[in-house]
């Protein structure tokens, strides 16, 4: 059944930042230094101009001056500003890479079926887009909203200090701002986390559909996927509207708040200038003052949604990492893997396996056959512990499957899909994900072991070439024989092969099987293919239909039969 992955707690957020700012505290105070001085330089700004305003009234000559030094401070703050941007977009650079590391290193721990129900999409989104927006929050909106929170608090004190009584015109609009801000502050959040994970829906739709095309084709599927993918896109926009919404009838408070109080101050200027309690010069400092104290507090209003987005996004990146590891109990007291009385369903209408029975015993080699839809891969996923039965028990040497620790549960058994996937780095780094300890002379011989001496052979550097996305591409057969070198290093006792070799002609997949014969000597395999040969070379096969194993025995009692399985071959024969 489909499951969320958790969000972290706000106090778990918390923490992160404060473990954040420990970690990169120089390169913080330094972006925060930078940028104090460019609003420093800010505030002297609208004091020469008023000082230019009363030399221009007074028929002073210090004009030229006063001009050069006003487009001095505009040139240094910009030179500030310039310099702070590109502090914190290193730093930004530091903290996004940190936290994707981390996200990788629990995600690789989470169980397979946390993975599989929650979705790859929701993983991903959490990996990118809300990675992403971390390193926005913590490049831009942290220190522009400190910097223009600090601008703020300077120029009401520069305001007071130069003119106490035009700065009763900052009354009204004080409570207009905290008013509305606390309105905003406290409906944004309802709105923000059913928005992301909406986006996180449309991730994972899209993924699914564009991994499962064909199949979606074959069934006659494509119309109901794209109504599907339709209706979750309607979802996440509506979330977004709600959002917006929220602003707009937000935004109206915020630019009154800026208006009326220069309106107030002119009328209280017009007030004070001709019983001279207020200059010319300063009247319009003190409107310069408003008009660029208007420009920070609208930049802490605006970027306070980045924050908002950016603290949930930060919550569901943590989630992941501080998801609860794989536990269990119980220890296998053989390699025996008996399937009993299994049913499973993905839904509470649907059920898949209907009371399955099936008794491996350890060193067999046993081919599940049967057509599309039959159920072959998930009787794979529940032996392999990726699920866990609705009812009855899979059980390896007497333990159950769905109870043992996760790094117990791999050494006894390892399933490996037709899905697989380059990484990004060397091929040291492939093989060796997420981690382990092996010789150059163990992954070699794991690459020969999997038919790949030629292509090893080959490579410009070894072990130490890179591929994946901006290196060495990476044929998908190659990448499928890689995964299964994974599985050599791994070394299970038990193999569980998922159309492992589907994206192999019809050759290699024979050579690829031949070479793996004395590699898995002595393991369990148990063998998912449509290819019949695989079946012909295994010990046993069981065939599977409609959620029932309607046949088991070897390959020439089978076809002595004359049942389905002998049906299979012949229409297989014929097809070739």
């Amino acid at each position: 059944m489909p499951v969320k992955l958790p969000l972290a707690t706000p106090k778990r957020a918390r923490g992160w930042a404060r473990e954040t700012w420990r970690t990169h505290r120089r390169s913080c105070v330094l972006v925060l230094v930078l940028y104090g001085l460019a609003a420093i330089a800010g505030l002297a700004g609208p004091q020469i101009l008023g000082e230019l305003v009363d030399s221009v009234a007074a028929g002073h000559a210090n004009i030229e001056l006063l001009a050069a030094l006003f487009v001095l401070l505009l040139v240094a703050q910009a030179a500030l500003k310039r310099t702070a941007r590109v502090r914190s977009g290193m730093l930004g650079e530091q903290v996004l890479a940190e936290t994707r590391e981390g996200f990788v290193g629990q995600a690789l721990r989470l169980p397979l079926g946390t993975v599989e129900a929650a979705g790859t999409g929701d993983l991903l989104s959490r990996a990118t887009t809300d990675a992403d927006r971390i390193d926005h929050a913590v490049r831009n909106a942290a220190p522009e909203i400190l910097v223009a929170a600090v601008t703020v608090l300077l120029t009401l004190v520069a305001m007071v200090l130069t003119s106490p009584l035009l700065s009763l015109g900052l009354l009204p609009g004080l409570p207009m701002v905290v008013l509305s801000f606390r309105w905003y502050w406290r409906r944004v959040p309802s709105t923000v986390e059913p928005m992301l994970d909406a986006w996180a829906d449309v991730q994972t739709g899209i993924h699914e559909t564009a991994d499962g095309a064909r199949t979606a084709e074959a069934l006659g599927l494509v119309e109901t996927r794209i109504a599907r993918g339709n209706r979750t896109v309607d979802r996440a926009v509506a979330w977004e509207f709600r959002l917006r919404t929220l602003t707009m009838r937000w935004l109206p408070c915020v630019q009154l708040a800026q208006v009326l109080p220069i309106a107030v101050i002119l009328l209280i200027g017009a007030w004070a200038y001709p019983h001279g309690l207020v200059g010319l010069g300063t009247l319009t400092t003190m409107v310069v003052y408003m008009q660029a104290l208007g420009g920070p507090l609208e930049e802490v209003l605006w970027w306070m949604e980045d924050v908002q987005v950016s603290g949930t996004a930060l919550r569901r990146v943590l989630g992941v990492r501080g998801a609860p590891p794989a536990s269990g109990s119980g220890t296998p007291r053989g390699r025996e893997i008996v399937v009993r009385g299994v049913r499973y369903g993905y839904s509470a209408e649907r059920e898949v396996l209907h009371g399955i029975d099936l008794r491996v015993p350890p060193g067999e080699r046993l081919a599940i056959v049967g057509p599309s839809g039959a159920g072959k891969s998930t009787l794979g996923r529940l032996i392999a512990g990726v699920a866990t039965p609705g009812a009855g028990s899979v059980t390896i040497g007497g333990a159950e499957v769905s109870r043992l620790a996760e790094d117990v549960l791999r050494g006894e058994v390892l399933l490996l899909t037709q899905e697989h996937h380059v990484f990004a780095g060397t091929l040291r780094a492939n093989l060796t994900l997420p981690a382990g300890e092996w010789t150059d002379r163990e992954l070699v011989a794991a690459l020969q072991s999997v038919g790949l001496r030629d292509w090893f052979a080959a490579l410009p550097d070894g072990l130490e070439t890179r591929l994946g996305a901006g290196a060495r591409a990476v044929p998908a057969a190659i990448a499928q024989q890689l995964a299964l070198a994974r599985v050599v290093l791994a070394d299970p006792h038990t193999v569980v092969l998922d159309e492992a070799t589907s994206l192999l002609d019809t050759s290699s997949a024979r050579a690829l099987e031949r070479s793996l014969n004395g590699v898995l000597a002595g393991r369990t395999v148990i063998a998912i293919a449509h290819r019949l040969h695989t079946a012909a070379a295994a010990d046993r096969v069981a065939v599977l239909e409609d959620g029932r194993v309607t046949e088991l025995g070897g390959h020439e009692e089978l076809l002595r039969r004359g049942g389905s399985y002998a049906s299979l071959v012949a229409a297989g024969a014929a097809a070739v």
